[in-house]
């Protein structure tokens, strides 16, 4: 095995097997704790229940009780290619807010169809979600396949059906793979009941998928955290793509001045360089004004400054937003008030039908293109070119919406 990471979301309909799924990917990979399947058996024997592999993502004595998973978490595993690090996003509706917040870290996803009931509104809105952040690499599972006595017409119906709805949204998944979570049926194991599908099992469909190792070819994006004055003044922050090296002349936004870089610094560590993903300091040769949110650059290659951009949001709060609201701007580690300028359309995300054109107002889970003006000059690029400069959150006190940049004005 390398040492490559690659993170992925499962999403959709409430009770379709979510958990169940993740609890089934740890065992069946011998990534649960010491005792951990020996304390999820006596907890279900206590309840009376055959084992429970959601109960491995469910900590919370809360959530065991409601049935329902509340917040995104993030768990860990690996095969003989990779590690991988699932992150769990809730998929009752009133959490629609902690998944876009867990969908946005992913790099592929596993939108999960339970095959007796087929898609539902939760499974369209999770699906659109995932088109919204830009998701490429999607697998569907359907599952639970061993309650219909593994049945290839059903199964076939169901995907029908799916594909029809994805292909709407411009997703074309990978794979549709029928499995049975709780039974561990093409998750890691192919069983002869299925014989009539003879596609990959799940950690082999994920196998495929490609990391984003190739951010490291990208254009050089290191997002300021925080300076550090210690005995050196020390620039930190990530690597979102590309690579900086000692010596490299770069240049800072949004001011546009330019130094050399003096030293890579990370701890415990003599380095000289640091690729795409790595969490770092800098230090540079003149001492120029740098602050938290600045994004550091080499010449060539330019994001976009500006204070006008286009882009997609997904509300996420019951109060509607109207027109003429001010609200905070968060793009990667930047933050500045805002305005939204125009709502260009206004979609429903369940039945993607369009509720109106320039319009005033964004209602709970509605989509709407808009054009958001920020009080001053931000850097930030189109979603698909480098997607850390091309996500953002709006927000009042909480965050209000999740959005992807699909036009920044220069």
């Amino acid at each position: 095995m390398n040492n490559e990471n690659l993170k992925f979301v499962i999403v959709g309909h409430v009770d379709h097997g979510k958990s169940t799924l993740i609890g089934r990917l740890l065992y069946d990979t011998g990534s649960l704790p010491e005792g951990k399947i020996e304390e999820i058996k006596q907890i279900c024997e206590s309840l009376g229940r055959e084992i429970e592999f959601g109960y491995v993502m469910d900590h919370l004595e809360e959530e065991r009780d409601q049935g329902i998973t509340i917040d995104t978490a993030q768990t860990f595993f690996n095969t003989e290619k990779r590690n991988y690090v699932i992150i769990d996003a809730p998929g009752h509706v009133e959490f629609v807010k902690n998944m876009i917040s867990g969908a946005s870290q992913a790099e592929a996803a596993v939108l999960i169809v339970d095959v007796e009931e087929g898609v539902r509104e939760q499974t369209k809105r999770h699906a659109y979600i995932l088109g919204m952040l830009g998701l490429s690499q999607v697998i569907v599972v359907v599952n639970k396949m061993d309650l219909i006595n593994y049945d290839q017409k059903r199964f076939e119906s169901v995907k029908k059906d799916i594909l029809k709805f994805l292909l709407d949204i411009s997703i074309k998944p990978s794979y549709v793979i029928p499995i049975s979570a709780k039974k561990g049926d093409f998750i890691a194991n192919k069983i002869s009941k299925m014989n009539w599908y003879d596609g990959p099992t799940l950690l082999e469909a994920l196998d495929i998928f490609k990391t984003k190792e190739s951010a490291n070819y990208k254009p050089l994006r290191f997002v300021v955290q925080d300076i550090y004055n210690f005995d050196k003044r020390i620039i930190v922050g990530r690597v979102e793509s590309g690579v900086i090296k000692k010596g490299d002349k770069i240049k800072i936004l949004p001011s546009g001045e330019e130094t050399r870089v003096k030293s890579i610094e990370e701890y415990l560590k003599n380095v000289t360089e640091a690729e795409a993903g790595k969490s770092i300091g800098i230090t540079t040769e003149d001492k120029l004004f740098i602050d938290r949110g600045n994004v550091v650059i080499h010449n060539g290659d330019m994001p976009a400054v500006t204070d006008r951009i286009m882009a997609n949001v997904f509300w996420m709060d019951r109060t509607p937003f109207k027109i003429g609201e001010r609200l905070m701007f968060r793009c990667s580690t930047q933050e500045v008030s805002c305005e939204v300028e125009k709502i260009n359309r206004v979609i429903n995300s369940s039945t993607l039908e369009l509720i109106a054109e320039d319009a005033t107002e964004i209602k709970n889970r509605e989509v709407a293109n808009i054009v958001i003006r920020t009080d001053k000059p931000v850097v930030v690029e189109n979603f698909n070119k480098i997607e850390e400069l091309g996500r953002f959150v709006l927000g009042r006190e909480d965050t209000c919406a999740g959005g992807i940049i699909t036009e920044p004005e220069q």
